[in-house]
């Protein structure tokens, strides 16, 4: 996975060269493909969970779980952000345009296609999966605050457990999702290396066996005593009823649980390179298509059929769910719908004088003679 210190010695290069290119991580990549699917196949049991304990309770484990590495993974790769135009620009392009973009498509998509007339579109009020990009978005800014401070992510467990108990936060940008699940974004950007090198040990993938059985079962003991909500991290504990106190011990306990199988999740991801390694660079695409998919079957009523609400349908759901964003990470797609995902926006910016001067410097310099 890492490459030995013997590789990672650079050598000389010669002006014929081509750039060098930086070589993604195989086990990164799987992590988000899989947290992708789990993610897929979890949004389409929501129709389903209410008739079936048993995937009530296995619902709420995988919840408790893929946002969480998904964040931690985004967070470990927010580590080098700073406020440079060129990372801007690309925070820009990369998450606050497809934000506007698909946010606005799935406020229209719901409207017309649930038949929903008092669906507006508001950027300020995210709906169903664009949660993430505004989460991210705000983030990703705040990084070099997060890499200044002595403790950040105690820093970052106080604000979750204060905003747990702060209900005037209000819905607009999801805030109370985004404070909520700050830690563990904070988390990856604290996290090394190392860290992921510890829970793929051998004995970490065997010691997952019995911490997920025991989650399943504590999640199916948990179904009638426990409120879902609480896995979503979307409102402040006075709007779901409960004691206050219950806000900060509630985002403590489920922060170490969530940290608890993200690294028996992480143990069990490969780091060598599978079939659907490739589809990891694609992952972004399969969250935010994929809900069309699973909407559009709400909203057409084909989850009402009763086969579906038994084992075998079931299962045929989830199958089918991670087929779909299976293909939805695929190049093709990708290269269909990168004018909202990756949008070329040179001319929208103005341009960056360190870089024309590199570009300058580069191109009027003296270039060597090459022995014939």
């Amino acid at each position: 996975m890492f490459p030995a210190a013997a590789d990672a010695v650079p050598r000389p290069r010669s002006p014929q060269d081509p750039p060098p290119t930086k070589q993604r991580d195989s086990f990164f990549d799987n992590a988000k493909y899989l947290a992708i699917v789990l993610v897929a196949v979890a949004h389409s049991w929501e129709p389903l969970k209410g008739d079936s304990r048993i995937l009530e309770g296995v619902y709420t484990v995988v919840y408790s779980f893929h946002m969480p590495a998904f964040i931690v993974i985004s967070g470990f790769f927010s580590r080098s952000f700073d406020m440079r135009p060129d990372r801007l620009r690309r925070l820009i392009t990369g998450v606050a345009v497809p934000y506007v973009l698909f946010e606005t498509a799935y406020s229209l998509f719901k409207r017309y296609a649930d038949h929903d007339p008092g669906m507006a579109v508001s950027l300020l009020d995210p709906w169903f999966l664009t949660w993430f990009l505004v989460a991210l978005f705000i983030w990703r800014l705040t990084t070099p605050i997060w890499k200044l401070v002595r403790w950040p992510l105690p820093l970052a467990l106080g604000i979750a457990m204060l905003a747990s108990v702060t209900p005037d936060i209000g819905d607009d940008l999801d805030l109370q999702r985004v404070l909520q699940f700050l830690p563990y974004f904070v988390l990856g950007l604290v996290m090394k290396p190392e860290h992921f090198r510890m829970v793929r040990r051998r004995s970490m993938r065997i010691a997952a066996v019995p911490v997920f059985a025991a989650a399943l079962a504590v999640g199916w003991w948990a179904v009638p005593r426990m409120d879902t909500e609480w896995f979503y991290h979307r409102d402040a504990v006075q709007e779901m009823g409960a004691p206050w106190w219950t806000g900060p011990v509630m985002v403590l306990a489920m922060f170490g649980s969530s940290l608890l199988l993200t690294a028996c999740f992480f143990a069990w991801v490969p780091g060598r390179r599978m079939w659907f390694t490739a589809l990891g660079a694609g992952t972004l695409y399969g969250y935010l298509l994929h809900g069309f998919l699973i909407k559009g079957a709400d909203f057409a009523g084909w989850f009402d059929h009763a086969w579906l609400h038994r084992p075998l349908g079931e299962l045929f759901v989830s199958a089918l769910a991670a087929i779909a964003v299976t293909v939805l990470c695929t190049s093709p797609v990708r290269r269909v719908f990168r004018f909202a995902m990756e949008p070329d926006m040179n001319w929208a910016f103005k341009k960056d004088a360190v870089d024309v001067a590199r570009v300058r410097e580069r191109t009027t310099a003296p270039r060597e003679k090459v022995d014939a």
